[in-house]
């Protein structure tokens, strides 16, 4: 049965929530701070734009929605080293696109026709990606935080056999990299903090984004981000969320943080999955993570700080993520799909093996109703 706020007395549900709010920052930090290496966006500004959404979501849905960048606009943007401008013309089309889908309540209508077996998927698909990144990325490269940070997970899984207390991993693992940070380049200064300035993309950058990062963006805004969202939230917490809701907060999202000198925001089961593993099970756990936010981007206008933090603490976080991620994408019945999905999304990616699997799944409905035999 799902845990709700009501099920724990109030100090151990605020540690809950605590513990809970930094569960996604081995998603968000991340892809962030990569961002601003490879494109030169600015990272205190990022994350800012961030931390007014986490509030902001904490306070509409009152569960732990996430905020997290939009993952193939991201891996894109580091991987060919894209100007910001061209990054803010691609969170500005996909804004206008969700905020219309959600407008015009389109999405149910897309729910019917993306089968449950393309959306879970597309989670276990992301949940591969993420090993896949994580693991040459961030944890090869820094095995003693690493290692560090396996071991404050294990210490608190053994805690929490025989004790009941939240699982504060996250927390402690975030803290000691920041720790590390402030051994080496000393303590931050909070002396300068960037004022977020209008950003007008050109027609050229405009026409880059449509061609360049809208195709494979939409697949993963729609099914991870929305629909498959929408989906665990049903299974985590017994209740419905509309996803036109969702895909209207991803429009607002992604239009305000790309006008104003942040990255592109949505929603994602990832991300969901990673605040409900660490102990989030209201709004106020995205209030905890937006303070904390405020508070690494304060730290971050501090390049020393940033340039000597740990990565292995990113790498370890993304695993832990997506093994929850994994465990409710393997909720299918229909592992045909859901494994041609996630098996293809490692060579090919999301977007490609998305396309295949929904072809595949179609095949399949109109196979069973015109044959009326059921294939796995």
């Amino acid at each position: 049965m799902p845990a709700t706020e009501e099920q724990n007395p109030l100090p151990s549900r605020f540690l809950s929530e605590l513990a809970g709010s930094v569960g996604n920052f081995g998603t968000v930090l991340p892809f962030l701070f990569a961002i601003s290496v490879a494109c030169g966006m600015d990272i205190s500004l990022m994350l800012f734009w961030a931390a007014v959404w986490y509030g902001i979501c904490g306070l509409y849905y009152r569960i732990p929605i996430p905020v997290e960048p939009l993952k193939a606009i991201g891996a894109i943007a580091i991987a060919d080293n894209l100007a910001p401008h061209i990054i803010a013309a691609s969170g500005i089309l996909v804004g206008v696109i969700c905020f219309f889908i959600g407008v015009f309540g389109c999405m149910n209508r897309i729910r019917k026709v993306i089968p449950e077996s393309v959306i879970r998927g597309v989670q276990l698909g992301l949940a591969f990606i993420l090993v896949k990144s994580a693991i040459p990325g961030f944890i090869i490269p820094d095995l003693t935080f690493t290692s560090v940070s396996i071991g404050i997970i294990l210490l608190f899984y053994l805690i929490r056999k025989f004790y009941k207390v939240p699982d504060l991993s996250a927390l402690c693992i975030i803290g000691a990299g920041f720790l590390v940070s402030f051994i080496f380049a000393g303590l931050p200064t909070f002396t300068t903090f960037p004022v977020p300035g209008l950003v007008i993309p050109s027609p050229e950058d405009f026409f880059t984004a449509t061609v360049v990062l809208l195709p494979p963006q939409l697949p993963l805004t729609l099914t991870n981000a929305i629909l498959a969202t929408s989906l665990l939230v049903t299974d985590l917490f017994a209740r419905t969320e509309n996803p036109d809701r969702l895909s209207k907060t991803i429009g607002v999202m992604s239009i305000s943080s790309s006008l104003f000198g942040g990255f592109p925001m949505c929603h994602g089961a990832g991300g969901l999955a990673a605040h409900y593993r660490f102990g989030a099970r209201g709004g106020l756990s995205l209030l905890f993570g937006g303070l904390f936010l405020l508070l690494i981007a304060g730290i971050c206008a501090d390049p020393a700080i940033v340039n000597a933090l740990p990565i292995g603490m990113f790498g370890i976080l993304l695993i832990v993520v997506a093994f929850e991620l994994a465990k409710h994408g393997i909720k299918t019945k229909r592992w045909l799909v859901t494994g041609i999905i996630a098996v293809l999304s490692i060579p090919f990616g999301l977007a490609v093996s998305f396309c295949i699997g929904l072809l595949v799944a179609w095949t399949l409905r109109y196979r069973e109703k015109i044959m009326g035999d059921e294939i796995p």
